[in-house]
């Protein structure tokens, strides 16, 4: 399966919480260039199973193709977005009591041009149902990303809009008064908020609609916007960025993070978008929630600012991380608010109604190391600071922060960084005496081996040096490249090994001979596997070391050792009726009809056929109301001793809980041994790891209906086929 890779240049417009695909490896940008006719796109094509890319084209009088858009906006949260009723009720209300009269209202981000037919429609004399062709109103649509524009203007022709809105496929930084649009704005309209609020470009976007675009004092939607935070206890969160602390609880002797090096290999510092509700139960709030900052969309705002806060601690305990939210204001009145909040903050002004949504989530910045201690009554000087972009924290102020940012500077060149989610599984001491089983008794078996480690897994080639003195081990390394290479050698003495018996491929190869490995063969083929900057992907795209593993072929010993030497596709029967109820298909949202969208955002229900809702990768323990409603059965199995190759598989599966089936989960179980003995699972209960999602068209009741009498389907057939060439696993069911 080809994933399409995109991003705009515009800050105001990045795409990064509507458009991002989860399982991008890193911020590209989309290209584009015009002629006086014409515009067109130059998009990413991402192969997963071989990490190939190629550049397409998008013309703007071409339709996108099938197979190339609907991957592309399908794995967005554009469709989670529309589907969040107190957002579109809330922008509709301030819309309606804003717009009273006819005037040139400006729509920053159009996306499918929602929130312009609103202003159309409120510039339509009261007409609730169609806007009025009205010459004294204009509404001006600027959406930058050319294949949402092609929606954006089916949108508007179904719903009777075409000539109402004047859509211009620009970035808001292009526009120019008397060029794109006639005069200045007297409102501003704009939805360019992320979890943490700025990411999407929201101050470059505001000064200049301010210094460019709009009149002075203009009105704008939504007013303001405040970001408020609360000090927290957690140790799960301490175990997402803590590397040094808990591997020393391991006593292994690897040090992925040697004494004296504990940035070597650590977490970006940054602020992480996570629902924090699904850990609810393991946080300790060790403060009441306080104000951070505070933006008005109605004037232009400083591109830096900084704050300092006295915060009381209210509970004894350790800071792990500072949990933020922010809460809209969208009219001027102060009467209508949208608050991404926890559902553990009580306030008058918190959306308490608002349903679970994946497109906006809470933020968590992490305390270092341990977290800081902290007793009931005692005061900690909270210091948080923002940029264009970013908002960031230090809780221990007697640092200045520019001896910080220096340390920083002079150890950036032996930093490695990784996920959270991947800091925690090197952290795991289960994870890792797994690991180092398999590959003692591996290395067991063979006499100076050469050893290939295919994926990114630095934890495997350390192991592999460290415990044993004779193997030379080879590293491809194909996304962390020279960094992990340098990250080897800082970390070598620490691991009792030399770089002499340690090699990473400096060069990308397609194609293997005995030369590569200076005429030996390989006797040990070792993958986790895990694949840098890839950790949001479905799981069966991490079957790239299948890949990987059938390239080889030509350098494989015949006794070779390959671990893990299979993986087993799982699933289960889920209750999922909040992640659902996000990727719904949509009809009709706020008056306008949005049906014709579904199909290409990926909606599931009211497809038509042979049309169905693509497998898309969540951590299903953070979807909101979740309830296994099977066991976890066996889909098909992928057998790593041979090439790669189609695969089929076919299950029955009886549900033993009644309820509500909304689709089913699905992850991959890595055999690490031949005697099946260690397994490594990646299911929803192994909470750093994302699962695939396969949602129904519409929920089934199923099991019992809880007085021994059957009240729904009792079974179902899940049948599944894995494509060698595109990567992509098809799954399909039938309920009995």
């Amino acid at each position: 399966m080809f994933s399409l890779i995109s991003k705009t240049l515009n800050p105001s417009l990045s795409l990064r919480s509507k458009t991002q695909l989860t399982w991008i490896p890193h911020s590209l940008r989309l290209t584009t260039t015009r002629s006086m006719s014409t515009q067109r796109v130059f998009q990413l094509k991402f192969e997963p199973l071989t990490g190939n890319s190629e550049w397409i084209v998008i013309d703007e009088n071409e339709d996108v193709p099938e197979s190339s858009q609907e991957p592309l906006l399908a794995t967005t949260s554009y469709l989670d977005m529309l589907n969040d009723s107190c957002r579109n009720r809330a922008y509709r209300l301030t819309i309606d009591k804003t717009v009273t009269k006819p005037c040139h209202v400006l729509d920053i981000g159009a996306g499918t041009g929602l929130l312009s037919m609103m202003v159309a429609r409120a510039m339509g004399s009261g007409d609730s149902t169609t806007a009025k062709r009205n010459t004294k109103g204009m509404v001006t649509a600027c959406e930058s990303y050319l294949p949402m524009v092609k929606l954006l203007r089916k949108v508007m022709h179904i719903n009777g809009m075409g000539r109402n809105i004047n859509v211009i496929n620009k970035r808001s930084d292009e526009l120019k008064v008397g060029v794109d649009v006639v005069s200045r704005a007297d409102v501003l309209v704009s939805e360019i908020l992320d979890s943490e609020l700025l990411g999407e470009g929201l101050i470059p976007t505001l000064q200049h609609a301010h210094d460019m675009l709009l009149v002075e004092n203009p009105l704008v939607v939504p007013f303001r916007v405040t970001t408020y935070g609360q000090l927290v206890e957690s140790k799960y969160l301490w175990k997402l960025h803590d590397l040094h602390t808990n591997e020393a609880k391991a006593s292994d002797g690897i040090q992925l993070v040697p004494t004296g090096l504990h940035a070597i290999l650590r977490v970006k510092s940054q602020q992480y978008a996570m629902h924090c509700d699904a850990i609810t139960k393991e946080i300790k709030l060790l403060s009441e929630p306080f104000k951070i900052f505070e933006f008005d969309f109605w004037k232009r705002p400083d591109s830096h600012g900084e704050t300092e806060l006295q915060i009381k601690a209210t509970n004894d305990g350790r800071v792990n991380a500072v949990v933020s939210w922010w809460v809209l204001q969208l009219d001027q009145e102060g009467k209508i608010f949208y608050s991404t909040a926890p559902r553990w903050i009580s306030s008058p002004i918190n959306t308490s109604t608002r349903d679970w949504c994946d497109h906006w989530k809470q933020c968590v910045w992490f305390v270092q190391g341990k977290g800081m201690p902290i007793c009931k009554g005692e005061e900690v000087l909270l210091n948080a600071c923002h940029t264009e972009t970013s908002i960031s924290y230090n809780l221990n102020p007697k640092i200045p922060r520019s001896k910080v940012t220096q340390d920083n500077l002079n150890t950036e060149d032996f930093q490695l960084i990784l996920p959270p989610e991947r800091i925690a599984i090197y952290g795991d001491g289960e994870w890792r005496l797994c690991m180092l089983t398999t590959i003692r008794n591996a290395l067991s078996q063979r006499a100076e081996p050469l050893c290939v480690v295919a994926d990114d897994s630095v934890f495997s080639t350390i192991c592999i040096a460290h415990l044993s003195k004779t193997a030379h081990v080879l590293s491809l390394f194909p996304g962390l490249g020279d960094r992990g290479a340098q990250y080897l050698e800082t970390v070598a003495d620490a691991n009792r090994f030399s770089m002499d018996r340690v090699e990473v491929l400096r060069k990308r190869k397609t194609c293997w001979t005995m030369d590569d490995t200076h005429q030996k063969k390989v006797d040990l083929l070792i993958g986790e596997p895990y694949y840098y900057g890839n950790d949001g992907m479905l799981p069966w795209q991490n079957l790239r070391f299948w890949k990987d593993r059938t390239v080889l072929d030509p350098i494989l010993s015949e006794d070779v050792l390959i671990m893990p030497c299979k993986g087993i596709l799982k699933a289960c029967a889920m209750s999922l009726p909040d992640l659902w109820n996000s990727r719904r298909s949509l009809s009709k949202i706020e008056g306008f009809d949005h049906a014709v969208v579904n199909t290409t955002l990926g909606a599931c229900g009211d497809l038509s056929p042979p049309k169905e809702g693509p497998c898309l990768p969540f951590f299903i323990w953070q979807c909101g109301e979740i309830k296994e409603l099977s066991e976890v059965f066996t889909v098909m199995e992928f057998d790593y001793s041979k090439p790669i190759s189609q695969c089929h598989g076919k299950a029955l599966v009886e549900f033993t809980e009644p309820g509500i089936c909304h689709g089913f989960a699905l992850w991959i179980d890595w055999v690490m041994d031949v005697e099946n003995s260690i397994v490594l699972s990646t299911g929803p209960d192994k909470r750093y790891w994302k699962q695939g999602v396969k949602l129904l068209a519409a929920p089934v009741t199923v099991g019992n209906n809880g007085f021994g009498r059957t009240g729904g389907c009792c079974s179902t057939v899940i049948e599944a086929s894995f494509d060698p060439s595109s990567g992509e696993v098809n799954i399909q069911h039938t309920f009995s």
